[in-house]
């Protein structure tokens, strides 16, 4: 049978863009709110509340001044935010000035999925741990409802019950489970070890969110450690271990292994939860695409620090971005920002500026690096 030029075009077009009619038939979700869980990659303010604003010259770029974020500006939660048509997410945690209409943000910087057996100031990590959030959002959930039947000023900054159902969650966290073991001296086979423990972990508080109402979720593995300025000056690696962009292969490797068991987990999930739509997103690669290749992308030096004093890596434990010293009686800040953060992706050491944090955004928004390929503005459809 011959077919005519019309249909053999047609043909062609559906078998090079097999999803694009479908995805254009969807429908866009419409998500009135967001409820985000996570660590310091999307901390809007919960740490800061509770233990202190990060100084200057956080927030530089954007706010104009440190607004609780470790960045010099705007996360990849408060791009999903913007694109969602949705103001930035106020932090539980924040007493001041919050608004809860349109969600609430859980995540805290330094916080793991597994609870950490030492304090914050003894070693970084946030008492605040994802079991602590579920717990933080179980409270926020039913006293939220409870102040909206008051029908006071306070009601109006509180989300409506059907937001539950109807809103988006998103989850970012991971990362400092896997470098608290290094840092205390577990080896790589030993860190390895206890990731089906996290994954675990997360399934039980995705299973207790869906519990509650909760049908969309969008979950983002974590990204490259391996080329984090912090990472690569405090951990021992040989030349060996270092592979072409410069990052400590390791580390990675285990951030690879942690994210193939989180993916198995949301193929789990999605059988265990039938009125779910779990969306994986792949943000791994997008992170260690831009630093791999960071003048082709428009930065520069990818592995040092914007914000910092000194060493390889413009990384010092002892004085980080914001870090100040007398001379002669007089304050001086030595943790200064670089003159152009716009073109750097590492902010502090640890974690990204604006400008890199922009284009993972940019990158993942449309459903390229996602499990089902949806964009972010469809990811209440399950494919």
């Amino acid at each position: 049978m011959e077919l005519s030029n019309s249909k053999l075009v047609l043909l062609v077009l559906l078998i090079v863009f097999p999803f694009s009619s479908a995805t254009k038939s969807k429908s866009s979700c419409n998500f009135p709110a967001v409820f985000n869980f996570g660590d310091s990659n999307s901390d809007t303010g919960g740490l800061s509340a509770a233990f202190g604003q990060a100084g200057p010259p956080a927030g530089e770029t954007y706010f104009g001044a440190p607004a609780g974020r470790y960045s010099d500006g705007r996360l990849v939660i408060d791009f999903i935010a913007e694109s969602l048509g949705l103001p930035h997410l106020s932090a539980f945690l924040d007493s001041l000035g919050s608004n809860f209409s349109h969600g609430a943000n859980f995540a805290t910087a330094g916080s793991t999925i597994r609870p950490q057996n030492t304090t914050l100031h003894q070693n970084g990590f946030s008492p605040i741990s994802l079991n602590v959030q579920t717990y933080e959002f179980n409270d926020f959930h039913r006293r939220s409802q409870v102040i909206r039947t008051k029908g006071d000023v306070f009601s109006q900054l509180m989300p409506k019950e059907k937001h539950f159902s109807n809103g988006l969650y998103t989850f970012d966290i991971g990362q400092n489970d896997l470098t608290a073991g290094y840092f205390l001296n577990m080896s790589t086979d030993q860190v390895r070890a206890y990731v089906p423990d996290l994954i675990d972990q997360f399934k039980t508080v995705i299973q207790d969110i869906y519990d509650q109402g909760g049908r969309y979720f969008r979950i983002h593995n974590t990204g490259p450690v391996g080329c984090l300025p912090y990472i690569l000056d405090r951990l021992l690696i040989t030349a060996g271990q270092v592979d072409k962009a410069g990052c400590a292969s390791p580390f990675n490797e285990v951030a690879q292994y942690f994210n193939s068991k989180l993916k198995e987990a949301v193929i789990k999930l999605r059988k265990d939860l039938p009125l779910a739509a779990l969306t994986y997103v792949d943000v791994y690669s997008v992170k260690y695409e831009l630093i791999s290749g960071a003048n082709k992308h428009g930065f520069e030096h990818p592995l040092q620090a914007c914000c910092g004093h000194g060493g390889k890596y413009n990384y010092n434990i002892n004085h980080g971005c914001g870090s100040k010293i007398m001379v002669r009686g007089k304050e001086i800040m030595i943790g200064k920002s670089c003159k152009n953060p716009s073109v750097r992706i590492n902010w502090d050491g640890v974690h990204y500026t604006e400008a890199a944090n922009r284009w993972v955004f940019e990158q993942i928004v449309n459903g390229s690096y996602s499990d089902p390929p949806l964009p972010l503005n469809m990811a209440c459809h399950k494919q």
